[in-house]
């Protein structure tokens, strides 16, 4: 993939304090972004390595002057094939194709030199795609007092779509009205749940949600409290490829479970994932952060988008299809979206979940 050299472009730039300035080599944010994500196709295509710079300018040094004067030494450095732009007020972002983590540290040296040292200087920091890692699980973070996330988590936060204000106010009146609604049925289930199993009536889980960024999505607990310890002796039953794991009869499950998953009524509280912008009303559905470390990079890409409560692989046979074809409708979202894209799916739901197939 070819990509045009970025100067012969004029194109307008956000800094902070709103202004708005020409530049003749910085792309704005959602120019970048879009070519970022051409690069990471690209990547993904002929398996060649992918480096971004991240250059953070101080909060004091971020004025219309300090992008010029970075913009003008960025064009004069880099290579015909490389690209910048504005990921945020305050960063420039560097697509450096076919370079390794050595050579956009040598980048990044070679900019901060002509600062003088100390304050005034910007940081930097470098992502290398696709082998920047995964994130640690959940277990490992807790062992080794880590932050949530991981370098494979902090570069996909770069190709993140921002979420439009009209969608975040359907996603916010919509999960507002279920949860309103749906608060008398909730209630007569956790009384069910409690009265006929112990443990919790909610059930939280790890996932990776919106630019790799774990959250915890709940849910009524259809299973005996011990379920995650047990799955890894279930792994071989599993009736989905891939490291999704979905079990038609799993033993684990409760008999009120068995009927909340048939009818999806377990995922009820999920409205408030949505309402606090966890979640939207319609994206691909999160998977839990261990089985989305083991995605391929091609997949990932789903994680540009908040995940949802419904999407197509929802409506589209869900357990029935392959874990491959279930990645390649999330990334058809993703194409496709809009809010009346949205709508349509939201409508096809209901029918789909009362006819549904496979494995739950």
């Amino acid at each position: 993939m070819m990509v045009l050299a970025p100067w012969v472009r004029k194109l307008k730039a956000r800094v902070t304090g709103g202004n708005r300035i020409k530049t003749r080599y910085l792309l704005d944010a959602d120019e970048f972004r879009f070519e970022a994500t051409r690069e990471r196709v690209r990547a993904d295509r002929s398996r060649s390595p992918l480096a971004i710079l991240v250059i953070e300018l101080p909060a004091d040094r971020s004025t219309r002057r300090d992008f010029l004067f970075l913009s003008r030494e960025l064009e004069r450095r880099l290579r015909v094939t490389d690209t910048a732009g504005l990921l945020s007020e305050r960063c420039v972002g560097v697509l450096l194709p076919d370079t390794l983590s050595e050579g956009a540290w040598k980048v990044a040296s070679d900019i901060c030199d002509v600062y003088p040292v100390g304050h005034d200087r910007p940081n930097c920091e470098v992502y290398v795609y696709p082998d920047g890692g995964s994130p640690p699980t959940e277990l490992e973070r807790d062992r080794e007092g880590l932050p949530a996330g991981g370098a494979a988590s902090q570069f996909d936060s770069l190709f993140v779509y921002r979420t439009p204000l009209l969608k975040r106010a359907v996603d916010v009146f919509g999960a507002s009205l279920g949860l309103i609604f749906a608060a008398p049925l909730i209630a007569v289930i956790a009384a069910l749940i409690k009265a006929t199993s112990a443990g919790p009536v909610i059930y939280s889980q790890e996932r990776e949600g919106h630019g790799g960024r774990p959250f915890r999505i709940y849910k009524l607990r259809t299973m005996r409290p011990d379920a995650h310890y047990l799955q890894s002796a279930l792994r071989a039953y599993s009736e989905q490829d891939g490291p999704a794991f979905k079990m038609s009869n799993d033993p684990r499950t409760t008999w009120i479970g068995r009927w909340l998953r048939r009818t999806s009524l377990d995922e009820l509280p999920q409205l408030w994932n949505v309402f606090i912008g966890d979640m939207s009303l319609v994206g691909p559905r999160p998977l839990p952060t261990e089985e989305s470390m083991q995605c391929a990079h091609w997949q990932r890409h789903r994680l540009a988008v908040r995940p949802g409560l419904t999407c197509l692989w929802q409506i589209s046979g869900r357990n029935t299809v392959s874990f491959v074809e279930w990645m390649r409708m999330d990334l058809a979202y993703l194409r496709r979206r809009s809010l009346a894209y949205d709508v349509n799916l939201l409508i096809r739901t209901p029918t789909a979940l009362i006819f549904q197939r496979g494995p739950r």
